[in-house]
């Protein structure tokens, strides 16, 4: 698995460091778990009762998750025509929908980098309460890694490549 482009996090973060560096690392891994793979590798349903999980499927999930939260929700901008459909990028080669997640995250760096981790959202769905930047961070740590499970199993599914 290449992994170029991952930093290990510094030995003595202060919070903020721990939230974007942790971060950043499963960003970048997004990119490692999807070198070398083929087209059809990548729209391959391997798991019979999640049929719309696929490699490319969980990109442009990930790509649409720091959209929402940093964007949408964080800083209250309405929701722009997705490019990149949750779940089924059917028309969407895999190396531009790694793209998007990499422009997506530049976009999600530059929100966090201009704002106080004890910064409010701007919008909650209806009967949720506002949350912090911290929190979302937080969030985003959890559904990245959450998802990198994912690509863990599909990749090695696919052609039994493994790697950290």
């Amino acid at each position: 698995m290449d992994t170029t482009g991952r930093s290990f996090p510094v030995p003595v973060p202060d919070e903020r460091q721990v939230l974007t560096q942790w971060l950043d690392w499963q960003r970048a891994t997004v990119r490692a778990k999807c070198t070398g793979l083929d087209e059809a590798s990548a729209r391959r349903a391997l798991v019979v009762t999640s049929p719309s999980l696929t490699i490319a499927g969980v990109v442009a999930h990930l790509t649409n998750v720091e959209h929402h939260w940093l964007v949408r929700s964080f800083l209250g901008e309405a929701a722009a025509p997705d490019p990149t459909p949750d779940w089924q990028p059917t028309d969407i080669a895999l190396p531009d929908l790694l793209d998007a997640y990499d422009r997506q995250c530049e976009i999600s760096r530059a929100v966090a980098d201009a704002h106080e981790l004890d910064a409010l959202e701007r919008s909650a769905p209806p009967g949720l309460p506002l949350v912090t930047l911290r929190w979302i961070l937080g969030h985003l740590v959890h559904e990245t890694a959450r998802h990198l499970g994912h690509l863990d199993l599909l990749r090695e599914l696919t052609d039994g490549e493994r790697g950290y």
